[in-house]
């Protein structure tokens, strides 16, 4: 999508405008990580880990904060939930976020990112701290956002058990040429607005990508078009028609 974006900025008038081809993985394959907004931080659903130890995490930590210093992260994997795109920001050393965001990668995770400058940057930006001990027990439950459905409903729909429905995939044709979720129509979410009417209007349209940030804009298109559309937010890997999802 970089590149159309690119076009669109150029077609406004913006002369000096590049784009950064690799994306998200290439950035993160190079050994480096993302960094959450501040207000992510504060109020997602996420699992917040101290990687500091527990004495400097005495003197003052982010609130919601779970300390588990790096030398004890792998020891304390079996704490983290078994789903792959639970949402993990570390804070601490920036090699320390830096190896824990790489081993988590390793294990599978894949919504993971880093708070800039630390602890210490979140002082300085004047935002709420704690002191004292911090939890060491991660409690996390999963949110659904606006208008998401869980993995369950696009297998009910590829059972055939959701005859009201309709499961469109709206990732790019280089995807999808390895193949699809059963029963899926494709439209890429750059075509999508031109083609809404290709949908069925009695139906509910169930839309799925590759992780699902692309289903969740289509989603919000098709909301505003007055179709009755809800999306998934999971990952989907196919290969020789064989698709593979994992939650």
């Amino acid at each position: 999508m970089s590149p159309k974006s690119a076009g669109l900025a150029v077609k406004m008038g913006y002369t000096n405008v590049k784009v950064y081809l690799g994306g998200d993985p290439y950035w993160q394959d190079s050994g480096r990580y993302l960094v959450p907004t501040d207000e992510f931080v504060q109020k997602g659903n996420i699992i917040l880990i101290d990687l500091r130890d527990a004495e400097q995490v005495a003197k003052g930590h982010i609130p919601r904060a779970v300390n588990i210093p790096m030398e004890d992260l792998e020891d304390e994997s079996g704490q983290l939930p078994r789903v792959a795109s639970a949402p993990i920001v570390f804070y601490g050393d920036d090699d320390d976020v830096r190896e824990a965001v790489q081993m988590l990668r390793n294990w599978g995770y894949r919504t993971l990112s880093g708070i800039a400058g630390g602890f210490e940057r979140w002082v300085e930006a004047g935002y709420q701290q704690a002191t004292g001990p911090a939890a060491t027990k991660i409690a996390w439950k999963r949110k659904l956002g606006e208008g998401e459905v869980p993995l369950a409903e696009f297998e009910q729909a590829i059972a055939g058990q959701r005859q009201n429905s309709q499961i469109l995939d709206v990732r790019g044709p280089e995807e999808v040429v390895d193949g699809m979720l059963e029963g899926a129509v494709n439209i890429p979410l750059d075509e999508l607005e031109g083609r809404l009417q290709e949908l069925p209007a009695d139906k509910q349209i169930l839309v799925y990508c590759s992780t699902g940030a692309r289903a969740e804009m289509a989603r919000t298109m098709m909301v505003k078009a007055g179709i009755n559309a809800v999306y998934g937010r999971f990952t989907v890997e196919c290969e020789d028609s064989d698709c593979t999802v994992i939650e």
